[in-house]
């Protein structure tokens, strides 16, 4: 992890390159990443002049769907994540991977049951 870097050096550096310069001169003049002084610039053109806050995210997208998760899985007891992303999607709009909705379901309780071993030899169905 980086260290965290002083709002007033973000400030120097993107006044050096409001007056001309290239953020890579500017990274190399004030000592800080290229890809850093690049990421500020763009960030800057965009409006976004302060750092952004640091620590985990709060909250996910799925949040605001909730009731439509659980009606799937009430609904359908053995759904699958890739169905659950599919119907998500079609239905909902909401553009997800499947290991992020597995970790959503996780931090509710939700965990994934095997089905009981049977033995590689034995002909019968599996339920």
């Amino acid at each position: 992890m980086g260290r965290a870097l002083s709002s007033d050096l973000r400030t120097r550096v993107l006044q050096a390159s409001g007056d001309g310069m290239s953020a890579r001169r500017a990274a190399a003049r004030f000592g800080v990443g290229i890809s850093t002084a690049i990421r500020w610039v763009a960030r800057a053109r965009d409006g976004e002049l302060e750092a952004r806050p640091t620590g985990r995210r709060r909250g996910s997208s799925l949040d605001a769907h909730e009731a439509f998760i659980l009606s799937m899985i009430e609904h359908q007891k053995d759904i699958t994540l890739n169905e659950m992303v599919v119907r998500l999607r079609k239905e909902q709009g909401v553009r997800i991977g499947r290991s992020a909705l597995n970790n959503w379901l996780r931090g509710r309780g939700f965990t994934f049951k095997k089905r009981l071993h049977t033995h590689w030899s034995r002909n019968g169905r599996m339920f």
